[in-house]
């Protein structure tokens, strides 16, 4: 295997592998895990995220083995560039990678974060304490993202974990890092789409388009008007989506059921 670890966190390899070698029994499920796993585990003095990803098409076992970074490699380097900048993410621990002739397994290890709610919350609870606080102190986050060049292609509800700070202060850490793209010149048709993925309500997106008027100095009805275009636009596409999959997962069980 291939192993990278962030300064600092070498000492550690013997409990993080410890926690990978017992990753399939070992600690617990965070997230739905679809694809890839999310586990948090506790291995001596460390309370770690480890997400293990999904092992690749036939392709992209020899793409990510010979000429692309894979998913976990990627998400880890996004981290540290992302701390650079000064924007939250559960700090990096470690990249471990299989090495043989194709590419198999991987895995991203980060620190666990109790976080007290993810924006999914935010829409699921109308009547949140502090919500419009919050969605103000989120516009602020997305908006120093933007100015820093990053354009986080997966912005969407459980992807930003929310924690309470003092004087009703919130702190943001963004997860599932491994699409991004860095040093981007965004216009403000790319900023405010970025919004999209989120799948805010009308009232969530009339408080953010506020703010980010505010923090832009573009006319508020602009930054309204484009972000709920954007978020219906891309509610359509997603909805477009799961029918395609529905009618070809069907197909296919009809065929299996004719063989």
């Amino acid at each position: 295997m291939k192993e990278v670890y962030s300064p600092g966190f070498e000492s550690y390899r013997e409990q993080i592998w410890e926690a990978i070698a017992d990753f399939g029994r070992a600690g617990v499920k965070v997230g739905p895990g679809k694809r890839n796993v999310v586990k948090r585990i506790e291995t001596g003095n460390l309370l770690l995220n480890i997400k293990a990803f999904k092992r690749p098409n036939a392709f992209n076992r020899i793409a990510y083995r010979y000429f692309r970074k894979s998913k976990a490699r990627r998400s880890f380097e996004y981290a540290h560039q992302l701390l650079g900048m000064g924007i939250g993410t559960p700090a990096p621990l470690a990249c471990i990678e299989s090495d043989g002739l194709v590419f198999g397994e991987s895995y991203y290890v980060s620190e666990h974060i109790d976080e007290d709610l993810t924006f999914r919350t935010l829409i699921e609870n109308p009547e949140y304490p502090d919500r419009e606080a919050i969605l103000r102190q989120f516009t602020h986050f997305t908006h120093r993202m933007h100015e820093s060049g990053v354009l986080f292609l997966d912005h969407s509800p459980g992807n930003t974990l929310i924690k309470k700070k003092e004087n009703n202060r919130y702190a943001f850490y963004l997860v599932d890092l491994n699409r991004m793209r860095m040093s981007v010149r965004m216009g403000m048709e790319k900023r405010i789409g970025n919004f999209a993925r989120l799948s805010a309500t009308e009232d969530m997106i009339r408080v953010m388009s506020d703010e980010y008027a505010s923090i832009s100095g573009v006319p508020g009805d602009r930054v309204y008007k484009k972000m709920c275009w954007h978020t219906k636009t891309n509610h359509q596409r997603r909805v477009r989506q799961k029918m395609k999959h529905r009618i070809l997962g069907q197909y296919k069980a009809r065929n299996a059921r004719t063989i």
